[in-house]
């Protein structure tokens, strides 16, 4: 009878420090053996041909060294040592070796000890006799093989298989790492607590308990890169099964839902063996004894300095600390070695720039500066402000949020004088601020030039997502992330949403965004890309963009959202409305409402005051550069701006701006491979009538 055990001592290792059990590797190795013969029916352990396959390489011991060598214990065991230092070829490596078709022999007891795919594979390509048994020793059967017995190798070892579950006050444990002056990366802090869990058996239950949503009540949490994402606790404690189940804010809240759930869960039958509760608080020690009277092991994980002494000094209860098993930062760390190399900290991979509480603070801090017209305000105003908006549920909170914006160097805190000012250097600081005049300056130009009492709310998404000055790396990358800063700064207080009834079904409520201030909106500061000159070159491109629609296709009015449309490349934020705010205030155009013979709903349209000044003057430009294209065209000369400029009187900048709207109405086409050189769209509506063929 030809058996064969095959044993991953990697995987078995590696399996046995992750599960916190302490075995004699020498006790393991002649378990396995002894229970594989007994298994396949033999006289004597040595009528088994057992394998030990690892990468050896890493068991290796110094000459001379003390301790226990792994690959002593298993060749003194009678195995042979097999050594595959590349994983992805041990299947082949074990064929050809054991199993090799040219041997001609076949296998009646094939025993694999492994929780690894790649050696389970082994079974489908081993020749075996018609009664062959095929064992699998691992965690669960492996998937698609047949006609295999599986046994749990913990049975197989006499390892007890306990079971745990995880109960964490994530409020209790976030405020009390962030009180002893950690960095809350929520990465490593949920990565450390899985990993202990598993020390302790089996992980069958995992509950976070907070009140997630509630904004202030967790301190900030960061992610491994430094971005704050607290908003998004909830979906990554999903992601690693974690069930993030909702508690009021408040300490006796989760305490009592934590508590009895425990009392709940450990009185069923089918209950885990390990309760391990996350909450250094005094108030659990009476759960605590209910559990033990159960049989049940109990697991506290506290913070040190911030974990009831009752708890500490129980002798029942195994106290773990979570600042030990999680890899968490304090922020002097970062900051002393900050000082240490005189250098600003490298900044990690560009992500998108998302709302945060780091957006409270930067905004409602600005907010009550610009207020009372001051570099700093007194601290204690700054944490009544944070308290009232809502954005911190008490005063200690709002301390605690103030204490990490300055770590992070947000704002500059004054101990001795007890005031708190922006940092204006800092990049969150200048990003936040940007982006919210960007928001506010689009809302109040757009409702004061189309003369709305609101901003449809997809509207203004749209119109977000056209701005240039807001096209920088992790800015306006999506609509979520429009969306998400727009209702931050409804949140804020800055913007104000309202529920109205649907132009065309009143039935229908629809968002609309409303400002809360208007007029401080319009007299702020003037935006980069928005000046003067931007606005007088945009009304140039309406008019004549007007002009042309209106002649050729014998309309009155030009539709203005397909006008916007056409000049959107132009626009580097809000030059279009501006323009048009600005042609309407001259009386040189209308905006209103017209019946669209396309359309059962009214078109909101702009059309030209012809007797204004402005539309004379422009119209006037247009017409004769033109001509002077006519001229050039006729006596075959080279259209350049050289030769334009040789003819009519016009500065560099005038005659950029007046090449790109003639490329723009298609009057002018570059020519292909001749750069600055172009060919005149002769039968053009507008060239035809500047000629006067149509007279």
């Amino acid at each position: 009878m030809t058996a064969y055990l095959i044993v991953d001592v990697d995987d078995l290792l590696q399996r046995l420090e992750s599960r916190g059990v302490a075995l004699d590797i020498h006790t393991v190795a002649t378990t396995l053996l002894n229970s594989a013969s007994l298994a396949a029916g033999l006289g004597s352990p040595e009528d088994m041909v057992a394998v030990a396959v690892a990468d050896w390489n890493r068991y290796r011991r110094p000459s001379g060294s003390a301790g226990v060598s792994i690959q002593q214990v298993f060749a003194s065991e009678g195995y042979d040592l097999f050594n595959v230092p590349d994983r992805q070829f041990v299947t082949d490596a074990l064929l050809m070796h054991y199993f090799s078709f040219d041997t001609g022999h076949q296998v009646d007891e094939l025993i694999i000890a492994t929780s690894q795919l790649d050696i389970s594979t082994l079974v489908s390509r081993v020749q075996t006799t018609d009664r062959a048994r095929i064992r699998i020793w691992g965690d669960e059967p492996p998937p698609d093989l047949e006609n295999v017995i599986f046994q749990p190798l913990e049975a197989i070892l006499g390892i007890p298989s306990k079971t745990v579950a995880l109960y964490i006050d994530f409020e209790n444990i976030s405020i009390s790492l962030s009180e002893q002056g950690y960095i809350l990366d929520v990465d490593a802090l949920l990565n450390g607590m899985i990993q202990q869990a598993q020390k302790h058996g089996q992980v069958i239950q995992m509950a976070a308990y907070a009140p997630w949503g509630q904004r202030g009540s967790l301190a900030p949490m960061t992610d491994h890169t430094g971005r704050e994402v607290s908003d998004e606790v909830p979906s990554r404690l999903a992601r690693v099964n974690i069930d993030p189940v909702f508690s009021l804010p408040g300490k006796n809240s989760a305490d009592m839902r934590i508590a009895k759930e425990v009392l709940d869960d450990s009185g069923s039958p089918e209950s885990a063996d390990v309760f391990i509760i996350a909450s250094g608080d005094r108030d659990f020690n009476e759960v605590f004894s209910a559990v033990r009277t159960r049989n049940k092991q109990v697991v506290v994980w506290g913070v040190r300095g911030s974990t009831s002494r009752l708890v500490e000094s129980n002798p029942a209860l195994l106290v773990e600390y979570v600042e030990d098993f999680a890899r968490l930062h304090r922020h002097a760390e970062l900051v002393a070695a900050a000082e240490e190399t005189e250098q600003p900290p490298l900044l990690e991979e560009e992500q998108e720039f998302r709302p945060s509480q780091w957006s409270s603070v930067v905004l409602q801090l600005d907010h009550l500066l610009e207020e009372i017209d001051a570099d700093s305000i007194d601290l204690d105003s700054f944490v009544d402000r944070l308290v009232d908006v809502r954005a911190v549920p008490n005063p200690d909170r709002a301390d605690d949020l103030i204490a990490q914006a300055a770590a992070h160097e947000l704002v500059i805190v004054d101990e001795d004088a007890g005031t708190i000012a922006l940092n204006e250097h800092n990049p969150t600081v200048t990003t936040t601020c940007l982006i919210r005049d960007r928001i506010v300056h689009r809302v109040a130009n757009t409702l004061h030039v189309r003369g709305w009492e609101y901003v449809n709310y997809g509207f203004l998404l749209k119109g977000i997502g056209m701005d240039h000055g807001l096209s920088g790396s992790g800015l306006n990358t999506s609509d979520t992330w429009r969306s998400e800063w727009v209702d931050t700064l409804v949140r804020e207080g800055i913007l104000k949403r309202e529920l109205v009834p649907h132009r065309h079904n009143p039935e229908d409520l629809v968002p609309v965004i409303k400002l809360v201030d208007q007029e401080v909106a319009l007299s702020g500061p003037s935006l980069p890309g928005v000046d003067q000159e931007d606005v007088d070159n945009m009304m140039r491109r309406v008019i004549v963009s007007v002009e042309q629609f209106t002649s050729f296709r014998g309309f009155a009015w030009c539709p203005l959202g397909s006008l916007h449309r056409r000049l959107r490349p132009f626009d580097p934020s809000t030059t279009f409305q501006q323009s048009v705010e600005q042609l309407i205030d001259d009386g040189a155009v209308t905006v209103e409402e017209y019946e669209n013979p396309q359309s059962d709903y009214r078109t909101k349209g702009i059309s030209l005051i012809e007797r204004s000044p402005i539309i004379r003057r422009v119209l006037g430009e247009r017409n004769r550069f033109i001509r002077v294209l006519l001229d050039l065209y006729e006596e075959r000369e080279p259209i350049t701006p050289q030769t334009i400029q040789a003819r009519i009187k016009m500065g560099d900048d005038d005659m950029e701006l007046w090449t790109s709207i003639m490329q723009s109405e298609n009057v002018l086409k570059p020519v292909p491979g001749q750069p600055n050189l172009y060919s005149l769209f002769r039968t053009h509506h507008t060239v035809c009538l500047v000629a006067g063929d149509n007279e």
